[in-house]
């Protein structure tokens, strides 16, 4: 199947243009599977896995919108003033902006806490936006009040000062205690527990950023229980080409089952 790749650029929650990239069949189809993938904390769009994954699934007959959230990658905006709330509504704007530019969105991927945002937005009962079909999360956590705590261990200074930096992958981040204090006002497990539709849930035993009980937590709480699918070996960016390949293989027959 041929596959065609493009550039987009759409309105993001906080006001700033947020950068995209449509990979999808070509040509494309009424009943194709329409994707929005979320990238990680303070990773983007650009990501191997995420690029990997996203044409991966195109060249399976999926239609994936890969995009910045503000403040990363080539999207608009200062990432230390964003949250989990602007990454919420940032993937909003992308289910919209993906419904009118390719097609009714019918699922929904995301990694880390990108994957957070998805079962977010999976378990909100909303009736403004049509609730996608299938879900899939790789190496996601059960809640977002962790990693409010992990950063204020890296850096006291975000508690004292309410401003500070952080090294995260060989980076310097800016981190505002607004921030974690918005991480903290989240109750993500009680909108996991209202997901209904079929979920998917890759993550390794050899996380070392996100461990194995966030899997185990996130389908306790489903309440189809969802489908784990241990990935022993694999770090949290995925790095390695066989994860990443079993991981699109197994999202493709997924979303066709679920959502074509």
């Amino acid at each position: 199947m041929s596959r065609k790749s493009y550039r987009v650029t759409f309105p993001g929650s906080m006001g700033f243009p947020l950068a995209g990239i449509v990979d999808r069949p070509d040509p494309i189809e009424s009943a194709t599977p329409v994707l929005v993938l979320s990238h990680c904390f303070t990773c983007n769009k650009d990501l191997k896995a995420i690029v990997r994954i996203s044409r991966g699934l195109a060249d399976r007959g999926i239609a994936v919108l890969r995009y910045d959230m503000t403040g990363l990658g080539g999207s608009g905006g200062d990432f230390s003033r964003t949250s989990f709330t602007s990454n919420l509504n940032d993937l909003r704007t992308a289910i919209e902006f993906a419904s009118n530019e390719i097609g009714v969105v019918t699922g929904l991927m995301g990694h880390s806490f990108g994957g957070a945002a998805s079962m977010a937005f999976a378990g909100e009962n909303s009736d403004s936006t049509p609730k996608p079909k299938a879900l899939i999360t790789l190496a996601a956590p059960s809640d977002t009040s962790h990693l409010a705590t992990l950063l204020d261990a890296m850096n006291p200074a975000i508690k004292t000062d309410g401003v500070g930096d952080v090294d995260i992958g060989g980076y310097v981040w800016t981190i505002r205690d607004t921030m974690t204090a918005d991480f903290r006002s989240h109750d993500l497990p009680a909108l996991i527990s209202q997901i209904e539709i079929p979920t998917l849930i890759f993550q390794s035993p050899d996380d070392t950023t996100v461990s194995y009980d966030h899997a185990l937590r996130i389908a306790s709480l489903l309440k189809n229980h969802g489908s784990i699918i241990s990935l022993p070996g694999a770090d949290h960016l995925l790095s390695a080409q066989p994860d990443i390949e079993l991981v699109t293989a197994t999202t493709a027959a997924f979303l066709i089952r679920y959502s074509g």
